[in-house]
């Protein structure tokens, strides 16, 4: 599937989908209050364990992320580019690393679910862009 297909253009405006509901609980102290009390409980409901106490500086730092992924999210539904696929399957590659470098340094397990769907979304929206590169080098390579 080439980057400019319909239906990567339908991964990236689904990935944005996604983005917006699972992340727009993180963008207000309030809505984070929430989403931090109900990921702990369902953690621990399931045996993933429970989120770290509630500070204000996890709060701010959820909050900061949530914002800029909200307004990510919302431009790749409304307007989903080729480009938006990249950078965003860039994006997922670095949040997966991170959240693997948590899980790795005793971080709570309910971070696993996200971390697969994380790893999942980067690799799907990443794999035709090595077609691209492929066929680029190939081209180059013709010409000399």
């Amino acid at each position: 599937m080439p980057p400019a297909a319909p239906a990567y253009l339908r991964l990236v405006r689904t990935s944005g989908w996604y983005d917006l509901i699972v992340t727009a609980g993180f963008a207000t102290p309030w809505t984070y209050a929430l989403l931090h009390h109900l990921l702990s409980a369902g953690g621990d409901a399931v045996g993933l364990g429970t989120m770290p106490a509630l500070t204000p500086m996890q709060t701010l730092y959820a909050n900061l992320m949530g914002s800029v992924v909200v307004v990510w999210s919302v431009l790749r539904v409304v307007r989903p580019l080729p480009l938006h696929g990249l950078l965003d399957g860039t994006a997922r590659a670095l949040f997966s690393l991170w959240q693997a470098y948590a899980l790795a340094h005793g971080g709570p397990a309910v971070l696993w679910p996200f971390l697969v769907l994380e790893a999942a979304f980067g690799l799907t929206q990443l794999a035709p862009w090595a077609g691209v590169r492929a066929a680029t080098v190939r081209g180059a390579g013709q010409g000399s």
